[in-house]
Formats: C-alpha cells, structure tokens, sequence
C-alpha cells in the first residue's frame, strides 16, 4: 500500500488561544488555574498570568510554572492597581494569540472548554462565544448553572438585541473574545480600583454588536469559598460601599447600552431596559434579602442610594421587571424610610413569598402593599397563575422521638387559594450539599382558622446523615394546579431548639432554624460528640445563670 494514502490521525488544533489568568496574593489556587489552561491542549498558544504585585509568594509561584512550560508568560505588575480589569487590559495588551479568554486565580477551566469555544467561533465566524459556567460552592462541591435560561440549547445570535436576555449574563469569564474584535473596538475594563468592572466590560462588547455563539458545554469552574478568610468581591456584601459601587457599574453599565451606535434603531435602548430589569430582579432582590441582618445605619444608606436610582426609572423599566422584585422597587419608591423589611425579605427570596396582612384599597376592589401604601398595588395576584403566586406557608418543626411533626399552614391570597381548592403537598428534605438520599412525604390539607388550610407530616430525621437539610414543598390544588415553594420559618417552641434522637448510627442532633430568606432548614448531627458539645454548652449558659 502507497504511504503517501495511509490515514493519518487528525492534526491537533492550531495554537489560537491566549488564557489571562489574574490573581492577587492567592498563592493558594493560582498553580491550580494555570495548570488548568494548561490542560486545554494545544489550542491553548499562551497562559499570560498577570501577577497583581503579590506579596505571598504567587509571582515565584508563576515563575517556576514558567520553567515547567514555555506557554507560561508571567507579567509582574509594579505597583498594585487595585481591582480586577488593570490586570485583564495588560493580558489584552499582550496576547499575540487570535483569541483571548480570562480566568481568575481561584477558579478553573474544565476539560474541553477551550477546544468547544473554539470550535463555534470557527464553525458561526462569531466574534464572542460564550459557554456554561458552573458555580461550585465549597468544600461542599455543590454545583449549579449560572443563567441557566441562556443555555438550554446551542444558537447563533446575529445581533445582541435580537437577544435582550444576554445582558443578564455580567460575566467575562465563560467567553471566548476574538482578539482583533476587542482592539478594534477599543474594548477594555475600567481601570485601577473598580468594582463590578465585568459589568461595564460586557455592557462594551455587547454596545459593539458582535456575532455571538451560545453553547451549552460547561467551559468555566466559578470556586465559591463562603468561608474564606478573605471573600472575594461578589461574595462580601457586608459594607455599604459594595452597594454603592454596583450601583455606580450598572448606571455605567446602562449608558452604555442606551447609547450604543453599533446596534441598530431603538436596539441599545432594548438592551438598556433589559438591564435594568435584571438589575431589579437579581441586585436589588439579593439586596432586600439581607437587610435584615444589616446595622440601622447601613439600611438608611442602602435605602437612600437604592431609593435615589431607582427614580431614574422610568415606569416601562419597572413594567419589564418580574413582579417580585418590581414590588420591592416601588415599595422603596414610595417610602422615603426603610419600612417593611421582614416582609420585603420574603418577597425577595426564591421562590417569592408575600406574607399577611393582606390589605386592600379604600373601595375594596383592588389589593395593596398595605394600608400604609395603597399606591403600591398588586393587582397583578388577580390574574397571575396560582404556579406563580406568592403563597406563603408557614413551617414549624418539632424533633421528637418516634417521628418529628412538621406542622404546615397555607395562607389565603385574595381568594385565589380558595379557588383553586389546596388538596395535598409534598414535602421534601433536600440535602444542601447536594449529596445524599432526600426525604420524601405527602400529606393532605384540612381547614384552618381565617382563611388558612392547615396540615401535618411526621418525618423520620433519624435516617438522614448530617448537614444542613432544606425544606422544599410542592402544593397541588384541586383544579390540577401546582405550586413550588419554601417553607417560611416560624417562632415556635423548636426552633433553634437542638434535640438528640435515636439514629441509625445511634444518635442524631437535630436544629431546626430560620435561614437568612426566612425558609426552614435543620442542621442535623450525627454522633456523641455533637450531643456532648451541646451539654456543655447548656450547662455552661446555666452556671453563668445560676452565678448572676
């Protein structure tokens, strides 16, 4: 046979890709986000890790990586500048590949994302291919999707306004940019100490009116580390100045899609409100959520600047946003005082829940926030569908020995659950780490006391293991409707209140408690030495008690 006609293996992909890896002071993880670019294979032509001026030892970290691997380019910044977006235009500035993406120092690529975002841009000619990122909470290793409505299937978007919903997703990180494409643009991040600077670097790109590929491979690892010693800029909310600082990136980020001449007609006005919808379903909602755990101080502040932003607003904005967190704005527009926070908590969580009282107008036609603010109406609870009603149903859980009693109350909204007759729920215990069997029991409604519909279900908590397990309910009414919702945590004799109960591995430490968005969970402990642990502690409150 003539050699010259032999199948040879296909050639490896070309060497395109330039992956700017950024990091500060985080010796920790910075070797692991390199080696994964690395990983890609050869379609990766360069690594340029920007060392933000580390003072822990990553820059030798980075040096030595390079000795491993010529693709390693190490930038050692001279001065620290503060932020993220510095750091990414010094890898722009450098690259000599076609296309360029960006990973942080305590994140990853998975396998293959390279090679997938690679191959769209090829096969769609799209200047900006944008894949999965998956959200990776630790040391749990519970996973999920960031905007998983975005990547239900693989599409070509010819015109980022034909699209309006990819301006829900802020990030930079799961793209793939052509490298020609952001310098012919002059597309960069805002400079030196800048919070949220991927706001207003997607908002650029988009204003642009690049092609854009969508697919649904996972092509980036976001490492969530709730208990870090230091928490990375998404995660520390704890200040006011984080507020005020998303609050001047999405203003910024808002101009930008106004004004943007490379859309065509009222396109960038589209995408503008797009953005502020998304602003008042994701921000302001994760927001409200906490405010309850804030100081007195922070929620005037919070309030004042909230208040102030959202009267740029014009009322098609608010119109465009779910209705969850459009009754939260208004609510905020209409009292010049932080009022109602509890209540606004619930509304914010996931899914919404609207708690009593439940007022209505001077004539008695139409439902309202409360008496307080009748020009809050709500009249949309008319006419939604009961799967999207804001039902609340109020949980108490008491461990026993021989079956723990989740007692479960179903309030009335405006007539709507009457009319849709509540038959049964399903409860179900879901393990938060994502790993583990889930508890599963369905009991029926009976009638309450004042338009509520009352049932109970014994759960056996002693065959779980231990973590923390949420409460998640689905209600079915007789019309063949159904709600998923949360359980709202009440005050009541056991909560907060740790129990031991005989287990399968002996004995178990059940707490229920009130989450931060006021669902119900239970911490469960297996073991002597979490029994043991609450002994002391109780018999230490008492001495201190009995000493006073």
């Amino acid at each position: 046979m003539d050699p010259s006609l032999s199948l040879s293996p296909p050639s490896p992909p070309s060497s395109q890709v330039c992956v700017v890896v950024i990091g500060y002071n985080d010796a920790a993880h910075v070797t692991d986000a390199v080696r994964s670019a690395l990983a890609q294979g050869p379609a990766v032509r360069e690594v340029i890790a920007v060392d933000d001026c580390s003072t822990d030892g990553s820059g030798e970290l980075l040096a030595a990586l390079a000795q491993e691997d010529p693709r390693v380019k190490p930038i050692r910044r001279a001065a620290n500048s503060g932020g993220c977006g510095t750091p990414r235009n010094d890898g722009i500035e450098a690259t000599t590949s076609a296309y360029v993406m960006f990973l942080d120092s305590d994140d990853v690529l998975p396998p293959g994302a390279v090679d997938a975002l690679l191959k769209a841009a090829a096969r769609h000619d799209a200047e900006v291919v944008t894949g999965r990122c998956v959200r990776r909470e630790l040391p749990s290793g519970r996973e999920s999707t960031w905007q998983p409505m975005l990547y239900t299937k693989p599409r070509l978007i010819a015109r980022p306004e034909l699209r309006t919903r990819l301006v829900h997703d802020t990030l930079c990180v799961n793209k793939l940019y052509r490298t020609d494409f952001l310098r012919g643009h002059r597309l960069r991040f805002p400079e030196g100490r800048f919070t949220y600077e991927d706001f207003v670097f997607t908002a650029r790109v988009l204003a642009a009116g690049p092609r854009i590929a969508l697919i649904t491979d996972p092509v980036y690892v976001w490492n969530v580390r709730r208990t870090a010693a230091k928490l990375s800029i998404s995660l520390d909310r704890s200040g006011i100045a984080n507020w005020q600082a998303r609050l001047e990136a999405h203003r910024q980020s808002v101009e930008i899609l106004r004004e943007a001449r490379s859309v065509s007609g009222d396109a960038g006005k589209r995408l503008a409100r797009a953005a502020r919808a998304k602003f008042i379903d994701h921000s302001l909602r994760m927001y409200a959520r906490e405010l309850t755990t804030r100081s007195p101080e922070y929620r005037r502040e919070w309030w004042t600047a909230t208040r102030a932003y959202l009267a740029t607003f014009d009322t098609a904005d608010l119109d465009a946003a779910p209705a969850p967190g459009r009754i939260i704005a208004r609510v905020i527009l209409a009292s010049p005082e932080p009022r109602d926070l509890p209540r606004l908590q619930e509304v914010a969580a996931r899914p919404a829940r609207l708690a009593p009282p439940y007022a209505l107008s001077a004539d008695g036609t139409t439902p309202v926030w409360s008496s307080d603010l009748p020009q809050v109406t709500l009249d949309h609870l008319l006419v939604r569908p009961i799967r999207l009603l804001p039902l609340a149903v109020d949980a108490e859980l008491r461990p026993r020995v021989g079956g723990s009693r989740l007692t479960l109350r179903l309030h009335e909204l405006y007539g709507r659950v009457a009319d849709a007759g509540p038959t049964t729920v399903d409860v179900e215990l879901v393990p938060r780490s994502g790993d583990g069997p889930v508890l599963r029991r369905t009991a029926a409604f009976g009638a309450g006391d004042m338009g509520t519909w009352l049932t109970e279900a014994v759960l056996d908590l002693g065959s779980l293991g231990g973590g923390v397990w949420d409460v998640r309910l689905r209600l079915h009414f007789g019309d063949g409707t159904a709600r998923e919702t949360t359980a709202r945590a009440v005050a009541g004799p056991g909560l907060l209140r740790r129990t031991a109960l005989p287990s399968r591995r002996g004995i178990l430490l059940a707490q229920p408690y009130k989450t931060q968005a006021g669902n119900l969970a239970v911490r469960l402990a297996p073991g002597m030495r979490g029994v043991l642990g609450v002994a002391r502690r109780r018999l230490a409150r008492w001495v201190a008690g009995a000493g006073r």
